[in-house]
């Protein structure tokens, strides 16, 4: 490799998410030292991930096939589908490991300011999968932002009567200290309270 190649791997590297220049410098120098180990082997797995990876053409989760293994799971099939505003999202809650029904993943949030409405995000695929797949629940598993809300509000007009409408707790995290949250999570956890 020249200098600018290595520079140019660099730049690339400090585009992703959490990466500033400093951390991809370091990042590429240790990719350099272990080429056997680690380089040669993830520009294999990036250059196969460039050619498979493609979008669920059900839910919008990521993968390497046309409908992803979640929608393919049988066992998945609960009539239980959880929406959620990204794959990231997705990817959150398969990790937790608590919820075994399907997803749909919107691609954003509703935003008057970005210009972003109902036909910009996969919406009116979700109101389709409704009726399609016998859903029974939608649980709304949207960011608490202005945004995640209006998005939340406006999905629940859309099935007001074809469906249970839920949505994630908000409020106090597990471990979470009072004097450390903002109020906005400290009104969310008040309303929300439960008897003991």
């Amino acid at each position: 490799m020249s200098s600018s190649e290595i520079d140019a791997l660099i730049e690339m590297m400090a585009k992703l998410p959490g990466l500033g220049p400093r951390s991809a410098r370091r990042a590429v120098l240790h990719l350099i030292r272990k080429r056997a180990l680690l380089l040669t082997p993830l520009a294999d797995a990036m250059q196969e991930v460039a050619v498979t990876a493609r979008e669920c053409l059900n839910c919008g989760n990521v993968g390497t096939s046309d409908i992803c293994d979640i929608c393919n799971s049988e066992k998945r099939a609960t009539g239980v589908l959880c929406v959620v505003e990204d794959v990231s999202d997705l990817w959150a809650m398969e990790r937790a490991e608590v919820f075994d029904g399907r997803y749909h993943v919107l691609g954003g949030t509703l935003s008057a300011l970005d210009g972003v409405g109902p036909e910009d995000l996969s919406i009116p695929r979700l109101i389709d999968r409704v009726t399609s797949e016998g859903i029974t629940e939608v649980i709304l598993a949207l960011n608490a932002t202005v945004d995640g809300q209006t998005t939340a509000h406006y999905i629940a007009d859309q099935l007001e009567d074809q469906v249970t409408l839920t949505s994630l707790a908000q409020g106090v995290p597990v471990g979470g200290e009072l004097d450390y949250l903002d109020e906005g999570t400290i009104s969310a956890a008040l309303s929300a309270r439960k008897t003991l």
